[in-house]
């Protein structure tokens, strides 16, 4: 054992080794820190360039990339609050708020270290656990990957609002959007609207892109402001600062880290929900909860922690029974046969130093990004202070190019600014948005795992596994504790509001809830006759979702008779510009289909700088030469996009 645990940190310090592991590193700290690219889409396109080489070396290419995206996805989480993958959906929370406060160095000080510390702590555990976890893992069935799903909603749903009942009903909102397309058990085609481009459902990136970034960077242009909310002389955060706040939370990075990374062992649903999972323990844990939401440095560390641990714990099903639990595994999966390895116990015994090579990698490349951007972070948290037209362009550039590499097909763009509107109104409405992306996410997880359990499993059985009654339990008593902080906020006198829905329109509440309410019966009514395989998850959803809508819609009410201090109608003169800024968006994307993003993307630059930012057309147009420059290099000899085939040009 030691031996092999030697012989792998040795082969991967070795030449070329380590050579390959740092080149991993600095790609995967890019792709983590771009909205739209993520570990999975830099696994996809590094894996041709691992043919042929030894197997310590390729993994280590793979593996050094694919362990920091977690860490420089903080980059976007916190300055924009657009989640630079989904691991970190849960640090916009307090991310966002604590840029606004003029602390994204902070914020950036205490990510980093924690994220460093989950790596490593995580990829020990790794090691430690290989000869162990085999029970453990074989003993989770499709009712607790069921029942773990509810567990992650009722998380997020609870913990991510103002409201608790808004909350809920974005997670079940998500997951009816979820269900459009084919069935993932009975093959129904579900909600597709005669449009083929739905069939295989509403992809991904342009949802998550459309609903946080479009609104903030809508916020930076519509008001003329700056990220941060304070001047750059009153903020006075560090990377040392965040730095010691990650040392006096020891104990939550700990405990974050037995979250990260035994709850990402769990093949497909892990890596999903353990940043929330993470999140809801230290809100429901800590005594003074009254800054989660508006900028509590815990709620950084915590899913920071706990989205690093996870990287070991993935690999865990993936090399010990080839069992890989996202896309990123099953690519790595890949590489493993690629490189004549076999899954199973060939990993834990022959091959046991290969295994251990992989630990080592983790560990090296968490500290290395890590370190890198505790180097670069102060000055990157410098754009907070940066007039926010400077910043909308290049941010629209990265929102569209992302949204376009989900499929290449111009429905990615109108869905990016569909879910831009839709986006809007839930912020506008106090309607929490992380709820809704983590319902969508969990959504085919979940409806397979309820068909499994419904067809294999009576009541008797499973009032006999002892897992799924904990899991219960834990629901239950989030729900409970969660209800009961609501009832003494609204009994006490200094509320706790999060900053997603500290303040909020009731007009824009009501529409928003009509609207959610319309799509909850038009999934409910198809559902009653389909058969049961494809009708059973919509119906269970929309159900409690209607329910849940009315109690929101009273909440709602109730503002409109001025008994909810919360609520602030929005200028008129304000949803006028945001009206503009969207036909601006819109503009954008019918210039691509005319032109390529090759000539619309550089021409909304320049024109978004004369007319809406009023700087000189010399510095439009020297902006807009560095985007297309930058477009060309980047997803022309990089990533080798497939261009939009415009009516003008080839």
């Amino acid at each position: 054992m030691f031996e092999a645990v030697a012989t792998g940190l040795l082969s991967v310090v070795a030449w070329p080794a380590v050579g390959w592991l740092g080149l991993g590193v600095l790609i995967g700290l890019y792709f983590g820190a771009v909205p739209g690219l993520s570990g999975l889409v830099g696994m996809a396109i590094l894996l041709p360039f691992t043919f042929g080489m030894e197997p310590v070396s390729a993994f280590a290419f793979l593996l050094g990339m694919f362990a920091v995206t977690t860490t420089s996805d903080t980059i976007a989480s916190v300055l924009l609050g657009i989640p630079g993958t989904a691991a970190s959906q849960a640090t916009i929370i307090d991310g966002y708020p604590m840029a606004m406060r003029g602390e994204a160095a902070r914020a950036f000080g205490a990510a980093f270290t924690v994220s460093a510390v989950g790596g490593l702590l995580g990829a020990i555990v790794l090691g430690i656990s290989i000869p162990i976890v085999k029970p453990l893992i074989l003993s989770f069935a499709q009712p607790e990957f069921f029942l773990l799903g509810v567990l992650g909603l009722t998380m997020v749903g609870s913990l991510s609002g103002g409201s608790m009942v808004k909350g809920l009903v974005a997670a079940l909102f998500g997951l009816t959007l979820s269900y459009v397309g084919y069935s993932v058990t009975g093959g129904t085609p579900r909600y597709w609207l005669g449009l083929t481009y739905l069939l295989d459902g509403i992809p991904l990136i342009p949802v998550v892109l459309g609903l946080f970034a479009l609104p903030e960077i809508l916020e930076l242009a519509v008001r003329d402001t700056s990220i941060s909310r304070v001047a750059r002389d009153q903020a006075g955060s560090s990377i040392v600062h965040g730095m010691k706040d990650a040392a006096r939370n020891w104990w939550l990075v700990l405990r974050s880290t037995a979250i990260g990374a035994y709850v990402g062992m769990l093949p497909g649903l892990g890596g999903a929900i353990v940043d929330w999972v993470a999140y809801g323990h230290v809100v429901q844990s800590s005594r003074d909860k009254s800054m989660f939401g508006k900028g509590d440095v815990r709620g950084v560390i915590a899913p920071e922690t706990a989205n690093n641990a996870m990287k070991g714990g993935a690999l865990i099903p993936t090399v010990a029974f080839g069992i890989p639990g996202s896309a990123s595994m099953a690519i790595l999966l890949g590489a493993l046969l690629i490189q004549g390895l076999q899954p199973g116990p060939q990993m834990l015994t022959t091959n046991l130093h290969i295994t251990f090579s992989m630990m080592w990698t983790l560990v090296i490349a968490n500290v290395a990004g890590a370190v890198l951007l505790m180097i670069w972070g102060q000055q990157i948290a410098k754009v907070t202070f940066v007039r926010g037209h400077l910043i909308v362009p290049v941010v629209c550039m990265f929102v569209f190019m992302g949204a376009w590499l989900s499929n290449n097909s111009p429905g990615d763009l109108a869905t990016v600014l569909i879910f831009g509107v839709v986006g809007y109104f839930m912020k506008q409405g106090g309607i929490p948005r992380p709820p809704l992306v983590l319902g969508f996410i969990l959504g085919p997880i979940m409806e397979d795992a309820l068909h499994i359990t419904a067809e294999g499993y009576s009541w008797s059985d499973l009032a006999t596994r002892p897992i799924s009654l904990i899991i219960v339990a834990i629901i239950l008593a989030a729900l409970v504790l969660a209800a009961r902080a609501r009832i003494r906020e609204r009994r006490s006198e200094n509320r706790k509001r999060f900053a997603e829905t500290e303040t909020w329109d009731p007009r824009m509440s009501l529409l928003t809830l009509v609207l959610i309410v319309a799509a909850f019966v038009y999934s409910l009514v198809p559902a009653i006759s389909w058969p049961a395989d494809s009708g059973r998850i919509p119906i269970v959803t929309a159900i409690p979702g209607l329910a849940l809508c009315l109690l929101a819609l009273f909440e709602t009410f109730r503002a409109f008779a001025g008994r909810e201090d919360a609520a602030a109608a929005l200028e008129l003169p304000v949803l006028l510009r945001a009206g503009n800024f969207f036909l601006w968006l819109a503009g954008l994307g019918l210039a691509t289909v005319i032109a390529g993003q090759l000539v619309a993307l550089p021409l909304f630059m320049a024109l978004y700088m004369l007319a809406w930012g009023g700087y000189s057309w010399r510095l439009g147009l020297l902006y807009a030469g560095g985007g297309a420059v930058f477009l060309y290099v980047m997803f022309e000899r990089v990533v080798a996009v497939i261009w939009y085939p415009s009516l003008l040009f080839s």
